[in-house]
């Protein structure tokens, strides 16, 4: 059962209803993935519905379903946000997709101080529609009952005010902690992992979020590109917080 589609229009059904799949997915269905009329189906809303279904009609570009199975699931528990510098040579990008498999519920585009990369004017609407298309993939790839939300993007001063009453965990590698000796307690309402750019996060930056009460917090003695950061601490808190 390879086969995993998203109907994000799909709020609620119940077993033996039948749902259409169209559109761009209905076309990789029928035309790429060439499914055929008997063969099993997983199908997800993006927000918590999944379904197990069997194609009953293949037109051109279409798939009528039959479901057979349906699963409410619940997000997790505490939700977790990466804030991730905009960095070069798809990096960030690389890091959205990877943290999606991982199980990361939301997303914010972060302009830091040391972000080559920007995005000004049209840039900005071009930026989250293609970070909403990598994790929007990056779903399906994972079979994900949830599509993380891609929120706005922010610069800091802004952002800070966004992440009050959450923990916000910024990655550095002279952080004042270990992510892994960090009392986890403090982030009910919410855990933010921070990752820089290239370069880093400058000491300004880190000052900053430091007066606002976050922790400033190391992965090791190994400094890791932006791309590989986030999704490292993402795994081990999920570890830590029996997420996974």
């Amino acid at each position: 059962m390879a086969h995993f589609y998203l109907l994000e229009e799909l709020v609620t059904t119940a077993v033996g209803e039948v749902v259409i799949l169209s559109g761009a997915e209905g076309h990789h269905a029928a035309a790429v993935s060439r499914v055929r009329v008997g063969e099993t189906l997983q199908l997800g809303n993006g927000h918590g519905l999944m379904l197990v279904a069997t194609a009953i009609v293949v037109e051109k570009s279409s798939v009528s379903l039959e479901i057979n199975q349906v699963n409410n699931v619940e997000a997790a528990s505490p939700r977790i946000t990466l804030v991730q510098a905009l960095a070069k040579n798809d990096r960030d990008e690389r890091a959205i997709e990877a943290c999606t498999e991982l199980g990361i519920d939301a997303i914010i585009p972060w302009a830091a101080d040391r972000s080559i990369s920007r995005w000004e004017g049209p840039k900005i609407g071009k930026g989250h529609a293609r970070w909403l298309a990598i994790v929007r993939e990056a779903t399906k790839q994972s079979i994900r009952p949830f599509i993380p939300e891609i929120l706005a993007y922010e610069k800091t001063p802004a952002l800070i005010k966004t992440l009050v009453g959450q923990l916000v965990i910024v990655l550095d590698p002279t952080g004042d902690v270990s992510l892994g000796e960090i009392d986890l307690d403090a982030g009910k309402n919410g855990i933010a992992i921070v990752v820089g750019p290239e370069g880093g996060v400058t000491a300004s930056e880190r000052e900053l979020f430091r007066a606002e009460g976050a922790v400033i917090a190391t992965l090791g003695a190994n400094i890791l590109r932006t791309s590989t950061a986030g999704p490292a601490a993402l795994a081990i808190l999920s570890s830590r917080l029996r997420r996974l």
